[in-house]
């Protein structure tokens, strides 16, 4: 009896560190609880987190890209009701509104089933399985990657080439992939890439290695390229945040010169500075920020 209690005991333990080791079991998406998710993983498990409180821009807050947001509009719309659509890349300028773009287009179009699910860059490998978990949801999902930009050899790179258009089975029709960068082609360039460039004829064809850069950021439908503001633009912005935390109009004029001086010490004109001095100088001014209530998401009849 002694034998098989320990054999028993030492049974449980073994059990308890294979419990430690193995991944959890996958949890059941609160699809119903938001409408915006954030990819995880933990122990090797991947799931998606509600994201509780969202950005509230407005597409009447980003200024100085009509042309993108007029674009970037009809393609979502597209998207949301069932027509054919692209992936988007949106690439330029730091602080020019590319990512407050896509959360402008979620907060549009959310009633309507638009659902955003973020993934960081690390994340990327599990595009497939991100994509199987969606695929028969009667929502519309866009798969949003922020800031992104690959180094040689990332293996998340070639996941991301697939799921745009590289894999044997056709892509899910209910998902879409927006990604914004700094980088047009999505991954460094550098001086001796010039040297690959051929001329045949009049032509000039680019070498292998920008060819393999080109090949990825070609699979994105749709690109927007975003460029900093001029002064003029800049403190256009400058008034319409100043305006949206309850400043006067004599208050918004009185402002121009801090503003500019603002950009001196940053070094850069572009709709995040922008905000940024509002923000600063509205707080100085005693300006309250209205706090929306929050709203829950309406639910998709399946």
């Amino acid at each position: 009896m002694n034998d098989l209690a320990n054999l028993i005991q030492r049974a449980h333990q073994f059990i308890d560190k294979l419990e430690a080791v193995l991944p959890p079991a996958p949890q059941a998406t609160p699809w119903d609880d938001a409408v915006a998710f954030r990819w995880r993983k933990t122990n090797g498990r991947g799931w998606l987190q509600p994201v509780p409180r969202l950005s509230q821009i407005k597409l009447s807050n980003l200024q100085g890209v009509e042309r993108q947001r007029k674009a970037m509009e009809q393609n979502t719309r597209q998207f949301v009701e069932g027509l054919p659509a692209n992936n988007v890349l949106l690439t330029g300028a730091r602080g020019t509104g590319k990512s407050s773009l896509v959360k402008a287009m979620l907060n549009k179009y959310a009633a309507r089933g638009l659902r955003l699910i973020e993934v960081d860059k690390s994340e990327l490998v599990d595009l497939g399985e991100i994509t199987d978990l969606i695929e028969k949801r009667p929502e519309r999902f866009i798969i949003f990657c922020d800031d992104l930009s690959f180094d040689e050899g990332d293996a998340s790179y070639k996941s991301l080439k697939v799921a745009l258009d590289g894999s044997v089975s056709a892509a899910s029709d209910n998902s879409l992939i927006y990604a914004t960068s700094n980088r047009r082609h999505l991954l460094p360039e550098y001086m001796h890439e010039n040297l690959e460039y051929k001329h045949v004829g009049e032509e000039i064809h680019p070498g292998e290695s920008a060819e393999e850069k080109i090949s990825l950021s070609e699979r994105f439908g749709i690109w927007l390229s975003f460029y900093p503001f001029d002064q003029d633009e800049y403190i256009a912005i400058v008034d319409h945040w100043l305006a949206h935390f309850g400043c006067t109009p004599g208050e918004i004029e009185e402002a121009h010169t801090a503003a500019l001086a603002w950009t001196i010490e940053r070094g850069s004109r572009s709709g995040r500075v922008a905000w940024q001095f509002a923000r600063d100088h509205a707080g100085k001014l005693g300006k309250r920020i209205e706090t929306p209530k929050a709203r829950a998401p309406r639910k998709s009849a399946r």
